[in-house]
């Protein structure tokens, strides 16, 4: 039987990297601390399902105080995806969603898992059944910088990844990943989870990413989800340009073999093989400075630097 916040494939992915975490930092309301963090935050990554049951990774804007808490375990947040967002069929009531605020200037973030309840056309609302801090680890400090003036443009809809979207991902150092469990089962759910190294942490070969696990909370949300679930999305945020770069595909996973000695601070790596993506240009209005690196993401290492 569980007893705890974890589902049975975070518990398996705990065992199988040999560690073990209580989870006590993870409660079935919102603090006071996080519903106040929310609000003044003018983005918010979301994770949800299409109507196939794949995840979906984006992120919904607007002046800070769009996103309410109304009491400790509802959120309301005054926007809905852009109909280009090929996320945007996927808020729909009843459905589940995993939501990350994420403060670039001071490397905080806050996670929110539940469910959709209600949707209208100024927004929607969140049960939240799961609500959890993240450290700053690998979380690159950014300050805002005026907002851009392009309008967004229509979804260009990719089979795999083109040269454009390669050179986007090759010159990340953060991008976002969704993952999903069965919502039946005690812990179950969507949830969405930042990733974030040097450029170039992301390796491309073809349409396959391969991206190292470091070091982080031993929770294992995102891996644990990936065991019972190997479906996921992952979006990039040019954040100069506001270009976004949704992408879905299936997950393998590496826990351990000589390819874990080809980058620095690897405990383990995920395959990520594309199927399918759209690129939107000018998606998001906010833009953000170059970044200051955290110091756990200068102790990484790079796929480059190994290969050399």
């Amino acid at each position: 039987m569980i007893d705890g916040p974890f589902h049975a494939g975070e518990l398996a992915a705990q065992a199988r990297a040999g560690t073990f975490a209580h989870g006590g930092g993870i409660r079935g309301f919102m603090p006071d601390q996080h519903r106040g963090f929310f609000n003044h935050l003018p983005w918010l990554f979301a994770g949800v399902l299409d109507r196939s049951g794949w995840p979906l990774a984006t992120v919904l804007t607007g002046s800070p105080g769009f996103v309410t808490s109304p009491d400790a375990n509802t959120l309301w947040i005054s926007a809905l995806p852009h109909p280009h967002d090929p996320a945007s069929d996927a808020f729909r009531p009843g459905q589940p969603i995993g939501l990350l605020g994420l403060e670039l200037e001071t490397r905080r973030r806050n996670r929110a898992n539940g469910r959709i309840e209600t949707v209208g056309d100024g927004g929607f609302t969140v049960a939240v059944a799961q609500s959890f801090g993240n450290c700053a680890k690998y979380i690159q400090v950014r300050s805002r910088e005026p907002d851009g003036a392009e309008p967004p443009t229509k979804a260009e809809e990719l089979a795999g990844l083109d040269e454009a979207a390669r050179a986007l991902i090759a010159g990340a150092d953060t991008f976002f990943i969704a993952s999903a469990a069965d919502s039946q089962q005690p812990g179950g759910g969507v949830d969405i989870s930042h990733r974030g190294g040097r450029p170039g942490f992301v390796r491309i070969d073809g349409d396959v990413l391969t991206v190292p696990d470091f070091a982080g909370n031993n929770y294992f949300n995102t891996l644990g989800n990936l065991l019972q679930e190997p479906r996921a999305a992952v979006l990039f945020v040019d954040f100069a340009t506001g270009t976004t770069l949704q992408l879905q595909g299936s997950v393998e996973i590496v826990w351990n073999g000589p390819e874990l000695a080809g980058l620095n601070g690897a405990e383990r790596l995920w395959r990520f093989r594309v199927g399918r993506g759209w690129r939107r240009p000018h998606a998001l209005p906010l833009r953000w400075s170059g970044p200051d690196y955290a110091p756990t993401t200068l102790q990484t290492g790079l796929w480059r630097a190994a290969a050399a």
